[in-house]
């Protein structure tokens, strides 16, 4: 079994909690209220922005050539897709930056992102590629499992309907082949420190929905 498929059976806990996770259900249905809606993105804002990083990052770190292209192809499709796509939200519903200025980065986000640097520059790049494959992994599987749904809010079903492209499923599916490359030239130390990095990531992704829920501070 491919090593994408042993840690993604063995987090399917915490995996379901996240695809129906009342955030999921409030965005499909459409009683989020759109200042959860608007924090959740500013939150996202700042993950997204070191999420990318961390590619490039693990990219430089990276001693395979083929490993370091595909990660920077995956940080540009980041920034020409789910952040471009923040940007739009940010203006339809009025986000300045200040408003992003006024809005501390949540204990939950410095917590996973951090998660993710401390990953990369204590357990390599191998462990950092397989703490970043949730996220998107993830988000794919909420895609999927909101396929047939129409939110009444149409802010919400644009979220949905990003998640559900073949723009956005295309790439998850080279950072899962990815994974499993590195995964089968890594040592069995290393693929270790890969299932750590994956599980924990995972255990952020569910929490991250809280925090919006909750518009989490530091008090």
């Amino acid at each position: 079994m491919d090593f994408s498929q042993q840690v993604y059976q063995q987090n399917q806990t915490v995996w379901q909690e996240s695809i129906h996770h009342p955030f999921i259900k409030k965005l499909s249905d459409g009683s989020m209220t759109l200042p959860t809606f608007r924090y959740y993105l500013i939150q996202d804002h700042y993950y997204l922005r070191d999420f990318a990083r961390i590619h490039e990052l693990a990219a430089d770190a990276s001693q395979d050539q083929a490993v370091k292209t595909l990660l920077q192809e995956l940080a540009n499709s980041l920034h020409d897709g789910e952040i471009a796509t923040r940007k739009t939200f940010f203006k339809e519903l009025g986000i300045s930056q200040q408003d992003v200025v006024n809005t501390p980065i949540a204990p939950t986000t410095y917590a996973y992102t951090s998660h993710m640097y401390r990953t990369l520059t204590q357990a390599g790049a191998p462990a950092a590629i397989a703490g970043l494959l949730p996220c998107a992994w993830l988000y794919a599987d909420v895609g999927a499992s909101l396929q047939g749904v129409t939110s009444p809010v149409p802010i919400f079903q644009a979220w949905i309907d990003s998640y559900q492209s073949d723009d956005y499923t295309g790439p998850v599916a080279k950072q899962i082949k990815l994974t499993d490359q590195v995964a089968r030239q890594t040592d069995a130390t290393g693929r270790d420190a890969m299932t750590k990095a994956f599980s924990r990531s995972a255990y952020y992704e569910r929490d991250f929905w809280q925090m919006a829920l909750d518009h989490q501070d530091w008090q």
